[in-house]
């Protein structure tokens, strides 16, 4: 039930805040909510017996609690089970399976990351369909019942209001998990399925190979780079560069200006690279010229699950003082600060984890990067901006160079920084020795091209160490459906214990929303929002101003102003009893699916996300109860 400010904080540092917070909710919620049940029974009855009338309903609570039957809990999650099913619960899956069906038709492969298209679309499909069915499914089940009068002849049994609370939640939980569990599997086969392709040499290239490997040794000047085109397949080509590399047989004969054989990386396109294998093999014994043999893989760095170790960023001015930001492009969104290149200015990331070792890198850190380009002039259209990487010695101010690179824009570019290093000086300097100390090391980033700028933003650069599995990866990102789920079916059960079918459907579905939207709720609440607050943006709205202009002076704008803080108020109430249902996607610090985006879910978020939903389960499970238990069924 707390805000976001400590989601940023390791799992043992949050709980006891997180838990410290939800006692004290919880505290006030009963606290409200005795007062209440004492203020309606005095109005009945009179304050004493209120007051006898309240004791006695908290004591039955704390013994209808307790004394739960598995039994008649596991019969009525049953009974709640064949009942979903009657209601045609299935419905839900076959539109999943057609969704599924004509998906291929309308999902454009040739997108700038098909990988991140392709698996949001699944989750998000299949989020939206499991919600809809837990809404519908937990807020007009027991209203329904009730106005039938099915549910007469199971209160009438010796059966506990908790047990029917229970059991309600406990039988659409299972629903809701069958249908993922079938679910899942079938979204990774068409995920996978529709991902998977490779490539091949355009046939123009592979006879330019095959020329320049044949050519004879000629003039003295050094033979340019190969650039190889694959063929378009997904809507993308890759390009393959060889370097120049004269070999030699056995016999000491000549055989061309490149590599006999080898293995390279294609070029990075539409979010994943290939490995191209290849190997000139000579017909006819040397006198028809060697053929090309070659082999290109499937897709690497698409279906990952990368493990980043994330460091904190500060920045550089121009005259190379400390700053906490860089400069301001006219970007609307502020999510990344700029650097200029050929200036003192620097984006710095700070480092403090002891994974950081020789233990697990034996061979040097990979620095992955997603930074963005801006250009204040075209330059030279064919060269790309330029950035540098340096890292600090520790305990000094001096900064090794590591490489200098051309930035690649949004696409993810790693930049390895090796064991052995060497400074300026002509010092030979080790990573971990010199430059590592305890898992604390600084990464530096610059701009090399005068009046150009890169932007980053905290997690545009990060270490990346060994990847995770993929497919669990996937199942912790159905975990997070799961959890949102039972969410709702919990809000759902508390509401139909209350109100009728419709309006329960109603509140649950605005829970549903609201949740959806608790980060823009949580920037209303704050005075975060450009313009002002619902009031003040009507006036702007009506007057045709300017957003980020002050209202002029006078009545109106205040009254406006002071019903938006009104306004606010009610949003951080609500911020705070309703869940944020956009943590439990698991996102990155985007608002993307970590799966989509090809991040880990850690161990951390899984646990917060999974106490975080019981922490409003219990209360909804409590609310339930009390509300069932003053309603009259089959009285």
């Amino acid at each position: 039930m707390a805000g976001d400010a400590t989601d940023a904080l390791p799992f043992w540092n949050w709980l006891p805040q997180t838990l410290l917070f939800w006692l004290a909710t919880v505290a006030v919620l009963v606290a409200i909510g005795t007062a209440l049940g004492w203020l309606i029974a005095a109005l009945r009855r009179g304050p004493e017996a209120a007051l006898s009338a309240t004791g006695r309903g908290l004591r039955d609570a704390a013994q209808d609690v307790t004394r739960l039957s598995p039994r008649r809990v596991l019969a009525l999650t049953w009974l709640t089970i064949k009942e979903s099913i009657r209601r045609r619960a299935v419905v839900v899956f076959a539109l999943f399976i057609l969704f599924v069906l004509f998906a291929g038709w309308f999902l454009d492969p040739r997108s700038s990351n098909p990988a991140r298209l392709y698996i949001s679309f699944v989750l998000d499909m299949t989020r939206y369909l499991v919600l809809l069915l837990a809404l519908l499914l937990s807020a007009i089940s027991l209203p329904t019942d009730i106005k039938k009068r099915t549910l007469h002849t199971v209160v009438t049994k010796p059966v506990r209001r908790s047990e029917i609370v229970l059991g309600r939640m406990l039988g659409f939980t299972a629903v809701g998990t069958a249908l993922l569990l079938v679910m899942g599997p079938i979204s990774y086969v068409f995920v996978v399925r529709w991902l998977a392709h490779t490539h091949k040499l355009l046939p123009a290239d592979l006879e330019l190979a095959e020329r320049r490997w044949n050519s004879a040794p000629g003039d003295s000047a050094p033979p340019s780079p190969l650039a190889l085109n694959t063929t378009i397949d997904h809507g993308h080509q890759h390009l393959i560069k060889i370097e120049p590399r004269p070999s030699v047989a056995r016999d000491g004969r000549h055989v061309g200006p490149f590599p006999a054989e080898g293995r390279l990386k294609t070029d990075i396109g539409g979010g994943h690279w290939h490995v191209f294998s290849y190997e000139m093999q000579e017909e006819d014994g040397g006198a028809g010229g060697a053929r090309m043999e070659y082999t290109i893989g499937p897709a690497r760095d698409m279906l990952v699950a990368r493990v980043p170790l994330f460091g904190r960023l500060g920045f550089k001015d121009r005259a190379g003082r400390d700053s906490e930001k860089g400069i301001n492009v006219g970007d609307e969104w502020e999510y990344r600060s700029f650097i200029e290149g050929g200036s003192a200015m620097a984006a710095i990331w700070t480092f403090d984890d002891r994974r950081i070792c020789a233990d697990n890198f034996p061979h040097g850190l990979p620095v992955e990067m997603t930074i963005e380009i801006y250009r204040s002039h075209m330059g030279k259209i064919k060269v790309g901006v330029r950035g540098s990487i340096w890292v600090r010695r520790a305990g000094t101010d001096d900064w090794v160079w590591v490489r200098t690179f051309e930035a690649k824009e949004f696409i993810p570019d790693v930049q390895f920084i090796p064991r052995q290093l060497r400074t300026s000086e002509g010092e030979e300097v080790d990573l971990f020795g010199d430059l590592v100390s305890d898992g604390h090391v600084e990464i530096r980033l610059l701009c090399e091209d005068m009046k150009q700028y890169l932007g980053a933003a905290p997690h545009d650069l990060y270490i990346r160490a060994p990847d995770a599995s993929f497919e669990l990866n996937f199942a912790k990102g159905y975990l997070g459906i799961w959890l949102q789920m039972v969410l709702i079916i919990g809000f759902g059960v508390m509401f139909s214990t209350l109100l009728s079918a419709p309006i329960a459907l109603l509140a649950t579905g605005t829970v549903l929303l609201l949740g959806m939207f608790i980060p823009f709720l949580r920037d209303l609440a704050a005075h975060r929002i450009v313009g002002g607050g619902p009031f003040e943006e009507s006036i702007r709205m009506v007057r045709q101003e300017n957003l980020v202009i002050e209202l002029e002076p006078g009545l109106k704008t205040t009254l406006a102003q002071m019903a938006d803080r009104v306004v606010e108020m009610g949003m951080w109430l609500v911020t705070q009893v309703l869940p944020d249902l956009g943590k439990f996607s698991f996102p990155d610090d985007q608002g993307h699916f970590c799966v989509a985006s090809g991040f880990d879910i850690s161990a951390d978020m899984v646990l917060k996300g999974a106490l975080g939903a019981l922490g409003f389960l219990l209360p909804l499970f409590a609310a339930g109860y009390f509300f069932l238990k003053t309603r009259e069924v089959a009285k």
